[in-house]
């Protein structure tokens, strides 16, 4: 996921907002991972906007992209003027609007924000697990998910939604949980990464573990941390979540604060470089190199079709019950549209309800992330329409 965190052009904020934790499996009960080791105990930070209503029947699950966090609308301190992740979405007035929606977020098991990942204390030796943690994949993410929804109160979801990574977990909530599931946004993603989504993630992984002081991912105690490999690793992210239009809108060849090249390569020349060295370094501020591993490693993995219908998109999609909203955007070349029109072809081979856009968007993957009002509209008008729905249903009960 990127940088970009934008203020909602309409709408108010949900205002001061707290992280919590939710233990989710413990040493007696854990967590049994798709490796096939088990997890425990295990915490999931999360956040929560809005009011649950007495029927527990208006709850939205956001879920957030590779590098994101629970932290997705308000604010933790008035001094901090920097909101959640995805505040012009999620907020009283917003498309997610929190005075009609309980909505919740957690950070997935294998992050660096709050729950339990490679960085958390292993309770058998009372040291970082580093690489002995178990490797994840988007299913455990979920599974991990579903014991947090359960213990809200919560036996049915209004609606799930996330792009990216996020994207992923909406479609696998909607396969493994299809009971518990009345609708589902999955926004920029795909049901299995191509060849050169996983060549991408592959070359930053490597940059890390190419990084002297990533010490075979016993890092914790060091003095040194592996900063550089991080940083170069979010470098080569952060060139796939834009596109060619974007970058050369934003910097095409423009010099960097000189008027002629350098000869040298300390310095960054072009702006595109100066950028780029920004972002890795803001990036190491506040993410764990070993995260970094996982939750891309979980990305490559998964294979919605391999895992839930035998190589078939179309035997995966059978078993989900629930409305889709699927979008994709013209310039996203790291998911592109053609992903996205695939699984909604095999959505509807199985009759599910499936609305489909591809979105106009010059910003690349980066685009789900930023203000655009047409989505905006098309999310609302979804949710309300769930909403509506659920209403029948009670009306129809008494």
């Amino acid at each position: 996921m990127s940088e970009y965190v934008e203020h909602a052009p309409t709408g108010t904020s949900v205002g001061r907002v707290e992280k919590r934790f939710f233990t989710a499996a413990d040493a007696d009960h854990p967590l049994i991972v798709e490796s096939g080791r088990s997890l425990g105990p295990v915490t999931l930070a999360y956040e929560t906007y809005g009011t649950l209503d007495g029927q527990a029947a208006n709850a939205v699950l956001v879920l957030h992209a590779l590098t994101g966090d629970s932290h997705a609308a308000g604010y933790y301190d008035k001094a901090d003027a920097k909101p959640g992740w995805w505040d012009l979405m999620i907020g009283p007035g917003k498309p997610i609007d929190t005075d009609r929606y309980f909505v919740i977020c957690s950070n997935v098991i294998g992050g660096c924000m709050g729950s339990t990942g490679p960085a958390s204390v292993d309770p058998a030796t009372g040291r970082p697990y580093g690489l002995t943690f178990p490797v994840i994949t988007v299913a455990d993410m979920v599974r991990a998910q579903k014991r947090l929804v359960n213990n809200l109160g919560i036996n049915r979801l209004l609606c799930v939604i996330g792009g990216s990574m996020g994207g992923m977990q909406v479609l696998e909530w909607s396969v493994r949980y299809p009971d518990m599931v009345r609708s589902a946004v999955p926004l920029a993603t795909t049901t299995k990464h191509s060849a050169l989504a996983i060549a991408f993630n592959e070359v930053a992984r490597q940059a890390i573990m190419a990084d002297p002081a990533w010490n075979g991912g016993d890092y914790y105690d060091q003095e040194c941390q592996p900063v550089h490999g991080l940083a170069v690793a979010r470098m080569i992210g952060h060139i796939t979540y834009l596109s060619d239009e974007a970058m050369r809108q934003k910097f095409d060849r423009r010099l960097q604060d000189r008027c002629e090249i350098s000869f040298a390569f300390e310095e960054a020349d072009f702006q595109v470089e100066s950028y780029l060295r920004y972002q890795g370094q803001k990036f190491v501020d506040r993410f764990d190199a070993n995260s970094f591993l996982y939750v891309t490693k979980a990305a490559d993995y998964f294979n919605l079709e391999a895992s839930h219908g035998c190589g078939s998109a179309v035997a995966a999609f059978a078993k989900a019950k629930c409305r889709f909203l699927v979008a994709s955007f013209s310039s996203d070349w790291l998911y592109p549209t053609y992903q996205s029109r695939a699984m909604v072809q095999a959505m509807k081979k199985n009759g599910l309800d499936v609305s489909f856009v591809e979105l106009e968007a010059k910003w690349g993957h980066d685009a789900f992330l930023l203000p655009n009002s047409r989505l905006s509209g098309m999310i609302a008008r979804f949710l309300d329409r769930a909403a509506v729905d659920v209403a029948k249903e009670a009306f129809g009960a008494l």
